[in-house]
């Protein structure tokens, strides 16, 4: 199995025709490349401007409903993929590749959702979230990768589709790409499935929950460890209501705490045990060395974020609680270049993508992720009325 065309694989002497966009990066001329930077911004503004603009506009229509829930990598893969149509029949999309730098959007990006998870909020509801997550993460990754298995999706892929089904989404298969070395065509398939399942679940969770009866807390975890983009998890909650939106928002900042750790988990196996000697380079038995320079060191920035911004909020609460501190507007600048370099990512996997990739895994993803989706929505259900329900219930 070749390593070309996966995140931050360092290129192997092979024939231009069959170097990844990476690979192809070194021989572009600086003009080229600031030409590519530039459409890469440009994609970004468009992406940005759609974002905030495609809700106003379809108002009132059959699409305003779900048009508030539809989050800006889908406009971002989409521009980039119209734009890689258009520079291919240029010709010159190669000679552009340079600029396309989705390993580095996408490693700044993580470290910037660190400053987003705040550890004391976690902690607040520590016991049912936390054992929770803990056993969703556990329970679906290992049934997906099951089940991937037992179809022989490519392992990279499979690493993806179980993290993402299992963490929280988008951003978790894009730690996991990094961690792992995935191809970007998987990538941007991984996000494809997550934004086209967690959209009916906004409207569905909500429906289910009220039909059974559900408490708020119970459908709060629910909604909160099942459907795997932020966005969609808060408009499921506002959907079911305040009280339900609280809950559900806990656990997916539970789960999104965990990203680094099944991101190191990750790059350890996939170094250790399935990467090992299959690209050529790497020795049959690896040194921690190679560990190291596997190890997904953007988890640490991460990590680091998070402390900092978690410390910080707990020795001065006043800050958080003023919008207008310079904790607050820190955090607000933080969130907003966290999405300005996810946008650059995913245009930049949408300009970088290569259909081989995609005809090559065919249905067997979709078929994983929806018997992984129906596994996180009976666990889900279960663990959330036992911990939030009957266990810890009288908490709330």
């Amino acid at each position: 199995m070749t390593a070309a065309g996966r995140i931050s694989t360092p290129a192997n002497t092979v024939p231009d025709a069959e170097r990844s966009p990476s690979t192809r990066q070194e021989t572009a001329a600086p003009g080229w490349t600031l030409l590519g930077l530039v459409i890469v911004v440009g994609l970004a503004a468009a992406v940005d401007y759609l974002d905030s603009h495609v809700p106003v506009w379809s108002e009132g229509t059959w699409f305003g409903a779900i048009a508030g829930t539809i989050e800006f990598p889908v406009y971002a893969i989409a521009l980039g993929f119209a734009a890689n149509a258009l520079l291919s029949t240029l010709g010159v999309i190669d000679r552009l590749s340079a600029a396309f730098r989705t390993e580095f959007f996408i490693k700044t990006g993580l470290v910037l959702l660190g400053s987003t998870v705040n550890i004391n909020v976690i902690a607040s509801a520590a016991a049912p979230a936390i054992i929770q997550t803990l056993l969703m993460i556990s329970t679906v990754f290992l049934f997906t990768w099951w089940i991937a298995g037992l179809l022989r999706v490519e392992p990279h892929l499979k690493a993806l589709l179980a993290t993402a089904l299992s963490v929280c989404g988008v951003s978790a298969a894009v730690a996991a790409a990094g961690a792992v070395n995935a191809k970007r065509e998987q990538l941007a398939y991984t996000a494809g499935l997550v934004v086209v399942f967690a959209l009916p679940s906004i409207f569905l969770l909500p429906w289910l929950a009220a039909l059974m009866g559900l408490s708020a807390p119970v459908a709060g975890a629910w909604i909160g460890g099942n459907i795997d983009t932020t966005a969609a998890v808060t408009a499921a909650g506002a959907v079911a209501g305040e009280d339900v939106l609280e809950f559900a928002a806990i656990v997916k900042m539970t789960q999104n705490a965990l990203i680094g750790f099944v991101a190191v988990g990750l790059s350890l196996w996939f170094t250790l045990r399935v990467d090992r000697g299959t690209d050529g380079t790497a020795a049959s038995r690896p040194g921690w060395h190679e560990v190291w320079q596997r190890f997904p060191k953007f988890v640490l920035g991460f990590i680091a974020a998070s402390v900092l911004v978690s410390a910080i909020a707990a020795a001065a609460p006043g800050l958080v609680a003023d919008d207008t501190s310079w904790l607050s507007t820190g955090l607000a600048s933080a969130k907003a270049l966290q999405t300005l370099f996810f946008t650059l990512a995913f245009v930049s996997i949408g300009l970088e993508f290569r259909a081989g990739a995609l005809r090559e895994a065919g249905w067997k993803p979709v078929l994983v992720f929806l018997a992984g989706t129906l596994c996180n929505l009976v666990a889900g259900l279960l663990y959330a009325q036992a911990l939030f329900g009957w266990v810890f219930g009288g908490l709330f």
